[in-house]
């Protein structure tokens, strides 16, 4: 049976800085950039940048819906953006850099109208969410020295995004609070404390997740933020949760630990800083990897409880 594919276009100011987002999430087949919403057939950069085109830059994503869906991908690309910015994005101004997802079903209208609804009301921005929804338009791939750019020429990018302003604004928006050391010694277990905010480790096989098989998600005992799945937790015989890989790689940091008189890799969560355990070569495929995770760290959200707890985009991600 083929396998079916579908595509999600979404336009979030200069193209560059929103095709490395999407790229390597599992699911995500390709990430390409153009220009979508305009009146010019087959518009050129130069003409686009004119802004008289109508167009505005813009990614289109080709995606496996069996593997990452569409309310994932609307998560990804609001992050990435300032919705409430009607005349650009960040330094980029003008409407070839506005706003907008642009829908290819009824199905994604309506994820994409829920989304927007939730965004609104969740008290995040002190302006209205101005980013339209539109329908799908042609979309014009953009000229090949533009698809990679952050790769072909890493230096001038990472220049470029520097002094966007992009992610001063992002991370103001984004940016998790993490409670002082009183309110996370009120909210969480002596264990808890101990594992994530002193680097301490748990009993192997004595622990609360070990030998947890339901299908769910597992997310950081203090923020909240997803880490790993239950479709990539292996039993390793060690006596602690183990996984193959991260289900949001962009939430999980490595660093060189060499406590104890040795030297490994300690995984902590971006956000709260959390320690979490570490990560050893000694796994199964695909990764050959081995998150080694306390129990105490990580919080479990059962496939059935992911809905009303705010996770439901990841809910088909999970094996039935």
């Amino acid at each position: 049976m083929d396998t079916k594919i579908e595509k999600a276009t979404f336009a979030g100011g200069c193209f560059w800085c929103m095709e490395p987002p999407f790229e390597g999430i599992d699911g995500v087949l390709e990430v390409v950039t153009g220009y979508t919403g305009g009146h010019v057939k087959d518009p050129s950069y130069e003409e686009v940048c004119e802004g008289d085109t109508g167009h505005t830059e813009a990614v289109q994503i080709t995606y496996d819906p069996s593997k990452i869906t569409y309310d994932r991908l609307l998560d990804v690309f609001w992050r990435q953006i300032d919705p409430t910015d009607a005349g650009g994005q960040f330094v980029d101004r003008g409407t070839q850099y506005r706003t907008a997802i642009f829908y290819h079903s009824d199905e994604q209208k309506m994820a994409a109208e829920k989304s927007k609804a939730q965004l609104e009301k969740s008290g995040r921005y002190m302006k209205p969410v101005v980013t339209e929804i539109l329908p799908s338009a042609e979309f014009y791939i953009a000229e090949e020295y533009h698809q990679d750019y952050y790769k072909k020429e890493s230096m001038r990018y990472k220049n470029y995004r520097k002094h966007s302003g992009r992610d001063k604004v992002l991370k103001g928006l984004w940016q998790y609070q993490k409670p002082d050391e009183s309110e996370l010694r009120k909210r969480l277990t002596p264990l808890q404390f101990k594992v994530t905010q002193e680097k301490g480790t748990e009993r192997p096989f004595e622990n609360e997740y070990c030998g947890n098989k339901r299908e769910g998600i597992y997310v950081d005992v203090v923020s909240g933020e997803v880490l790993f799945s239950s479709r990539d937790k292996f039993d390793s015989g060690t006596g602690w949760p183990s996984f193959t890989r991260p289900l949001e790689p962009e939430n999980i940091v490595e660093k060189e630990d060499a406590d104890h008189f040795m030297v490994r890799t300690e995984v902590r969560s971006r956000n709260a800083g959390s320690h979490l355990g570490h990560v050893f070569p000694d796994g199964p495929e695909p990764t050959g990897l081995r998150y080694c995770i306390n129990s105490a760290a990580i919080r479990f959200i059962p496939k059935e409880d992911m809905e009303k707890e705010g996770y439901g985009g990841y809910r088909d991600l999970l094996i039935s």
